[in-house]
């Protein structure tokens, strides 16, 4: 039993945590208690070293410290500002009165907004309820498709997930170990494509089923002319300016995504002081929940550290590299069977169980296969985006069932009594839409340039021309006694100045320092000599000369 532990220790943790979660008890809680008590077993098998948890204070602190995960709470605030200061409700009034007059163009502006909505908030829980309190009621009062209503208003919420500035992609970013501007500029054109399917699959159903889609009877239609222009732009400009503030300062370097996430904020409460919607229960109820959602991330990730913690140190990273590389068709396998897996998954883990749990999983081997890890974290928000529409268990359906009417109740406007909306009529609504994102999620693998092309601006280095210039060795230093170098450095450097001597020779015997200059007057070094106060000048020694060299001659006239 023992050796069978030893060798299975790794997946037996992987498939203990997904048994806790499928149970239902608490994800953060989840990851711990299984990081703490396999790595408990781990010790007692001497798989690990009892010092282990000592990294968990280091782990803990490069969390809080991180500044990429500082932009969650901003991000969160401005959107929940702008949700409860109205800017959704006047939105869908102002482009369902722009849309009104062709069929579906109530649901063209239920995606239009929501596309808006995911740039301004990007939250998706603020998105689907806010579309579902204003919108939901009108498109019931003019004769929509029930079906057809609930899925573009949970689908269009769902764009929060991967429209810049996504709380996904900013958790996938610092998952994955990259720039949280790279994540939103190869998202932005996946996001623009998908909003356009969905566009696409409303104007084929207002052809082959124009009744489910009805425009706007013309009672309905108050604005018309420079009155709808004005409202327009009043309604658009300023959200508009501010999804520019956020996202063209980070797109074009000028602030990093946790001071887009500030300016945000603060453009959020100035529209709201603009609207005179801002009040004190609201800001206090947007910080409320934006620390409940701030510390619902924490502990998820704190419980995601110390799993990986006790997995890494089990060599389960390895077992993952080895099951998942060792697949048949390479990349391509890799690729097919991840998505499949995380499409599954996403039945009963949200995104951010999926970001912390799977993502540090799969990100080593995506890495080694040589596949670009923005490119692969935009291809995963995609797919995981599939999370909040799968029937039965997609968050975006139990927003919008909590917000959709269960009974029949009695239209304020019309007058007339109006049948409720079933959660079998939101799950089928919900089915073409999801069939649409993985539509989406084929196209990112097909065609990568759509999120790669993030790397345009980024220098592009070529390493087979790349030339390394070497420059030569300085001149060998002179033998020491080569009369040819005499007067010159042995380093390379400039002769000293002889000041009017000429260099002795190295191998020639040295001059006796303590003998009387040869010549009344001059000096050894051939610098002035010392003046004369009267005193006869000593005789000159002459040293006997070494064998088989000549005396120096230091200036001194020769002996008669």
């Amino acid at each position: 039993m023992t050796a069978f532990l030893v060798a299975n220790l790794a997946p037996i943790m992987f498939g203990s945590m997904l048994l806790f979660l499928l149970i239902g008890y608490p994800v953060a809680f989840a990851l711990a208690a299984c990081g703490f008590g396999f790595g408990l077993i781990g010790i007692e098998l001497g798989l690990l070293s009892p010092n282990l948890f000592q990294a968990i204070p280091d782990r803990v602190w490069s969390i809080m410290s991180n500044d990429t995960l500082l932009a969650i709470p901003f991000f969160t605030f401005m959107g929940l500002v702008l949700e409860r200061s109205g800017m959704a409700e006047d939105l869908l009034d102002t482009i369902g009165q722009l849309f009104g007059p062709i069929r579906g163009g109530l649901a063209y502006a239920v995606i239009f907004v929501g596309a808006l909505l995911a740039a301004t908030t990007g939250v998706v829980a603020a998105s689907v309820i806010a579309m579902g309190l204003i919108s939901l009621p009108i498109m019931l009062r003019y004769g929509y498709d029930r079906r057809v209503a609930s899925g573009v208003i949970a689908a269009s919420g769902t764009l929060a997930q991967i429209i810049p500035p996504s709380l996904v992609l900013i958790v996938l970013a610092d998952q994955l170990g990259r720039s949280v501007g790279d994540m939103y500029e190869g998202a932005l054109y996946p996001s623009l494509i998908l909003t356009g399917l969905y566009a696409l699959f409303v104007f084929v159903v207002s052809v082959v089923k124009p009744e489910w889609v009805p425009a706007l009877p013309l009672e309905a239609r108050t604005l018309r002319g420079w009155r709808l222009v004005g409202k327009v732009l009043t309604s658009l400009v300023p959200p508009l300016v501010l999804v520019f503030l956020v996202l063209g300062t980070i797109f074009i370097g000028v602030a990093t995504p946790t001071e887009g996430g500030a300016m945000g904020a603060v453009g959020a409460l100035l529209l709201a002081i603009s609207n005179r919607r801002l009040t004190f229960r609201m800001v206090v109820q947007a910080l409320e929940q934006t620390a409940k959602l701030s510390a619902f991330c924490m502990f998820v990730l704190l419980g995601a550290r110390v799993f990986s913690l006790t997995f890494y140190g089990i060599n389960g990273h390895l077992w993952v590299e080895s099951l998942l590389a060792g697949l048949p068709g390479g990349e391509v396998g890799f690729l097919i069977v991840v998505n499949i897996l995380v499409f599954f998954l996403a039945f009963f883990l949200d995104y951010f169980e999926l970001a912390f749990i799977i993502i540090p999983l799969l990100a080593p081997v995506a890495d080694k296969l040589g596949i670009d890890l923005v490119w692969f974290g935009v291809l995963l928000g995609v797919n995981m985006q599939t999370s909040f529409m799968h029937p039965p268990f997609g968050f975006a359906l139990f927003f919008l069932r909590s917000v959709a009417p269960n009974h029949p109740y009695v239209d304020k406007i019309s007058g007339l009594k109006t049948a409720p909306v079933t959660s079998s009529q939101i799950y089928m609504g919900a089915l073409p839409f999801v069939l649409i994102q993985v539509l989406m999620v084929a196209l990112v693998i097909m065609f990568p340039g759509m999120v790669t092309h993030y790397k345009a601006d980024h220098p592009q280095v070529d390493l087979d021309k790349v030339k390394i210039d070497i420059m030569a060795p300085a001149p060998a230093a002179p033998a020491f006694g080569d009369p040819a170098a005499a007067g010159a450095s042995p380093f390379g450097a400039p002769a000293a100045p002889s000041f009017g001597a000429p260099a002795p020779s190295f191998g020639a015997p040295a001059p006796d320092l303590g003998a009387s200059p040869t010549t009344p007057g001059s000096s050894p070094f051939g610098s002035p000599a010392a003046p004369d106060f009267g005193a006869a000048p000593a005789a000159p020694a002459t040293p006997a000369p070494p064998s088989g060299l000549p005396q120096p001659d230091f200036g001194a006239s020769h002996a008669p």
